[in-house]
Order: structure tokens, then sequence, then C-alpha cells
């Protein structure tokens, strides 16, 4: 088993309520070969919500939204949700939302919603590498 980020299976779970259907990830998931997930509803978050994007403030990565709100919590308790069902089930590769503050991989963005793209991974991104589970992006899953 894979798991996938929701949106793009065609959940509506992204931020603003939409989602960034991939036909390829559905073949897997008409194929049964997936399971979908979104950190974020995981982590008690509504759908549509406000924007958000990585800060590192004072050394500590946070997650902050378009109104300032610090959603760290709510990211991190979405992520680790995942991670252990990831362990129960001992799945070894995940294909995440690329640029996302969850499952962004190798580039998020800048934290200043100016658009702009930087090195780094999202909340789950992370875990799931410090849990040895391949996190490849939707942009290189071809």
């Amino acid at each position: 088993m894979i798991l996938v980020s929701a949106c793009l299976c065609g959940i509506n779970c992204k931020y603003n309520g939409g989602n960034n259907y991939n036909q390829k990830v559905f073949e897997l998931v008409k194929e049964g070969k997936v399971i979908p997930i979104c950190p974020e509803q995981l982590g008690g978050l509504q759908t549509p919500r406000n924007r958000a994007e990585i800060k590192i403030i004072d050394g500590k990565k946070l997650v902050i939204d378009d109104k300032n709100n610090n959603l760290t919590e709510n990211f991190e308790k979405g992520a680790k949700e995942v991670i252990e069902l990831a362990k129960k089930l001992n799945i070894k590769k995940a294909i995440l939302q690329a640029r996302s503050p969850s499952c962004g991989t190798e580039k998020i963005y800048s934290g200043n919603f100016d658009g702009k793209l930087v090195h780094g991974d999202g909340i789950l991104a992370e875990l799931c590498i410090e849990n040895g589970i391949e996190a490849i992006s939707s942009e290189d899953y071809k």
C-alpha cells in the first residue's frame, strides 16, 4: 500500500475547498493500492481553511496561516496520525502534494505568502523521511 495526499485523489480537502486531482494517482486508487490521507483534516482543521505556510521563527519550524494564527499543533498532530497508520500497515512509500506545508517535499513556500519557493519539507514529509517512508512529490510521480 501507498499513502497519498487525499487531494490528489480528487477529494476536496485542499485549503480552499478544492483538490489537486492527479489522474495517475487516481489510477492507483482504482487498483486499490493507496490509502488517501489529509494530515490537515486529521489534525483537526476544517475545509476550507486559511492558507498556511511554514515559517522559521527563533529556529523553530512553525505553520502560520495568512491571518497570523499558529497552526503548528494541528499540522503536527495530523502528521503523527498519518505516521502511526503507516507504521501499523507497514507502509514504506507516500506520494504527497507538492509545495504543501504538510506534504511538500524538497520545496515549500517561503512563509511570506509571496509565491516564492524555498528548499524544505512539509511537516508530514519530514516525518515520513525520519520514519523511513519514501516521500515522493506529486510533481515527480509521472
